[in-house]
């Protein structure tokens, strides 16, 4: 049985992702900086702002606000960019 659809209204949301078994996501300074602007990039297409990030070696939290519900989408994207970094 399929999960439900998580429920996006406008608002802030506070996301986290973590490497699998904890496990480094960013391995090299440039990696860091890759993400960083990638992120920034998909956010202002999506119209999303992102009020604050933590970028650590195996995680990462941001604080969004959206207008829209496309929080979804960049989600995905970001998970996309940690698997080619």
């Amino acid at each position: 049985m399929p999960r439900k659809a998580r429920i996006e209204i406008a608002g802030y949301y506070h996301i986290i992702n973590r490497g699998v078994e904890q496990r480094a996501i960013f391995k090299e300074a440039n990696d860091y900086k890759q993400f960083e602007e990638l992120m920034c990039i998909y956010a202002k297409s999506y119209g999303i702002t992102i009020h604050n990030y933590c970028l650590m070696s195996n995680h990462y939290h941001l604080l969004l606000e959206i207008q829209q519900e496309n929080l979804s989408k960049l989600r995905n994207i970001l998970i996309v960019l940690i698997i080619i970094l």
